[in-house]
């Protein structure tokens, strides 16, 4: 028996790379190995929590993706983390500004308008942002970071919001498995 589109179990899932948020988050994972590569001691521990916070990130939004087939309360848990993971990674990179006596540029900055900028170019990837944290200096490599990290957050909290509204509408799995099972029932009757 072939069940409808509407009425299968295991609906669409995954296509998380064309997700803006996981877009971003790989150009934050990015970004981040080269700066820690740059600036910051190979041998600190702090290089290890960075990446990973920013690789957490990053592969919390694919994971959930993956599972949202059989578990929206996964996804959402998981894109969740992927939130707080970016902004752990966001909280280093103040620290780290602060603790090098530098700046950290505020929205209205003429810079920071120039690296939100970046955001809507076709071919958004970290070679757009490239420049900015292989050649510049760490005031400029942090804060370009510290922009693309706020991207991020607002996409996910935008992602959150809506995966949320999904699942009080549609419900998850449990749900759909009950369904399908009670209208097999009812045509068997």
């Amino acid at each position: 028996m072939e069940l409808s589109e509407d009425k299968k179990l295991i609906p669409p899932h995954g296509g998380y790379r064309n997700l803006k948020s996981y877009q971003m988050a790989e150009i934050v994972h990015d970004a981040t190995v080269k700066f820690c590569e740059r600036f910051i001691d190979k041998r600190s521990r702090t290089v290890d929590q960075m990446v990973q916070a920013a690789r957490s990130g990053k592969q919390n939004i694919a994971e959930g993706s993956m599972a949202s087939g059989t578990s929206k309360k996964t996804e959402l848990k998981l894109v969740g983390v992927a939130r707080a993971s970016s902004e752990e990674l966001l909280l280093d990179y103040h620290d780290n500004l602060r603790q090098h006596n530098l700046p950290l540029w505020g929205k209205e900055h003429s810079k920071a308008k120039e690296i939100r900028a970046l955001a809507f170019e076709n071919n958004r990837s970290y070679k757009t942002n490239m420049t900015y944290v292989e050649q510049c200096p760490a005031e400029i490599a942090a804060n370009t970071i510290v922009c693309v990290i706020h991207q991020t957050n607002y996409l996910l909290d935008q992602l959150l919001h809506v995966l949320e509204e999904q699942f009080v509408q549609e419900g998850g799995f449990t749900e759909r498995l009950y369904k399908v099972r009670n209208e097999q029932r009812w045509k068997k009757g």
